[in-house]
């Protein structure tokens, strides 16, 4: 890296300024206020063809205030947090606030509600990587890749790595503070056919670099992905089963989220409004959060309003159990925050899981799906719509790959219609999950 980042230093300096930027904030005018300061480093080496192509050193902070007048709002942000700095910024804040209209939901999470407890939940595990030791990581990579035969080009390797320090302070007397770290490895790889070009990728990613899987491994994946893909050709047009792949069921569960989350609620821009207590997946399907597990991709004591993040139900039994709501979004429902300001964390699945044989097997013909493009998906209907790519499914079989077509459903139908979830559980991100078998949506191919 291109300077040491010391990690606790960091998190000194950021609660001081946070602290300084909500005293300075009483001291003109505001009845409260809130701050959150961050400030993140890392390295990026991008590779092609055995050449090095970019590499990036990176330095970013910043501070953004939100102060409330009564219940007036105002919010301003700076990328330098110096003392000067920071009283622009509350000044902004204040200004806009005072032109800004009445808001009966503005204010501050409830002073009772902030978190207590701040365990150190292991997710910060810095790298110190040399840019040529993240270089040559990269290197071997694409080259375990491209030694694979069948491969004819690459469209490079890259290998990221940071670390930062997160702040949240506010006039209830909170401070919390936060160090993470991220680290992540991909390859993408072309062949070549009579039938034209294929390209794939495969990558991994963790918090604990000691968890990143092997540059080789990495590289020979994507090799393996990209070759079954040639000789693809247009599948079926009709009503048939689809398997989607872990990565694009994560994507599904993502939908579901954002169909929970207040925002969309209070502004009737979901079709999952008013849909409490209500059936929407199979009866042995359950879906929670677990924000305080140890060492994993979203873990936090405490939400992006400093509430004491929980270990939220959203589904269970295959019932809408919960939304996912800050406080404002709460206030305008009139409920309560479920401490997902900043969004939901560590979701997990609870349900009876099958192999990938098995989710074929049950199948019999239709589509596996490995890749989606396009973002037909309307979250007020549900209705979804996506341009896809996978492989044809004939007699529990994989038969051969298939492209250019589309899938079309409804995430209610899908949802309700989902027959099994694979064992084949995708750990790299916030999202747990294996693959999804749903039961019919429509294919349009030839």
């Amino acid at each position: 890296m291109a300077q040491a980042f010391e990690a606790n230093a960091q998190q000194a300096l950021l609660a001081s300024r946070a602290e300084q930027a909500l005293q300075l904030a009483r001291q003109l005018g505001a009845d409260s206020a809130e701050v959150g300061a961050s400030v993140d480093q890392g390295v990026g080496v991008s590779v092609r063809l055995g050449e090095v192509e970019t590499v990036e050193l990176s330095r970013d902070q910043g501070i953004a205030v939100t102060v409330y007048v009564g219940q007036r709002k105002g919010s301003a942000s700076s990328t330098d947090a110096g003392a000067e700095s920071i009283r622009a910024t509350v000044e902004k804040a204040l200004s806009i606030a005072r032109y800004t209209g009445e808001d009966p939901a503005a204010g501050l999470a409830e002073a009772e509600l902030m978190a207590r407890e701040l365990p150190d939940l292991k997710v910060h595990y810095p790298w110190k990587l040399s840019t040529e030791e993240a270089t040559a990581i990269a290197l071997e990579c694409e080259r375990a890749g491209r030694d694979c035969p069948g491969i004819t080009k690459s469209d490079g390797a890259s290998l990221s790595t940071g670390e930062g320090v997160r702040v949240y302070a506010n006039s209830h007397g909170f401070l919390g503070t936060q160090k993470g770290s991220r680290h992540s490895l991909s390859c993408m790889l072309i062949a070549e056919d009579d039938k034209g070009m294929q390209r794939d990728y495969d990558y991994t990613s963790a918090r604990d670099p000691q968890a990143i899987r092997s540059p080789g491994a990495v590289g020979e994946e994507a090799a393996r992905r990209t070759l079954r893909r040639l000789g693809a050709q247009r599948p079926k047009t009709g009503s048939f089963p689809v398997l989607f792949d872990p990565m694009l069921a994560s994507g599904l569960v993502g939908h579901l989220m954002g169909a929970l989350a207040g925002g969309a609620l209070y502004r009737e821009a979901s079709f999952l409004c008013d849909r409490l207590g209500t059936p929407l997946f199979p009866a042995w399907f359950n879906l929670a959060e677990r924000p305080m597990e140890v060492g994993a991709a979203a873990s936090s004591p405490f939400d992006g309003e400093g509430v004491q993040t929980r270990n939220n139900r959203f589904i269970v039994d295959g019932q809408v159990a919960s939304y996912m709501l800050s406080s404002y979004s709460a206030r305008r429902l009139s409920m309560q925050t479920t401490g997902n300001a900043g969004g939901a964390r560590n979701l997990r699945l609870a349900a009876p899981l099958r192999s990938f044989e098995d989710l074929l097997t049950e199948m019999d013909r239709g589509v596996w799906v490995t890749e989606l493009m396009g973002q037909g998906v309307n979250g007020v209907t549900g209705d979804y719509s996506r341009g896809a790519a996978g492989f044809w499914i004939e007699g529990g079989q994989i038969q051969y790959p298939v492209e250019e077509f589309t899938i079309a459903g409804n995430l209610n139908t899908m949802f309700s219609g989902l027959v099994a979830v694979g064992n084949d559980t995708d750990t790299r991100g916030s999202i747990h999950t294996g693959s999804w078998l749903v039961d019919s949506m429509t294919v349009a191919g030839d």
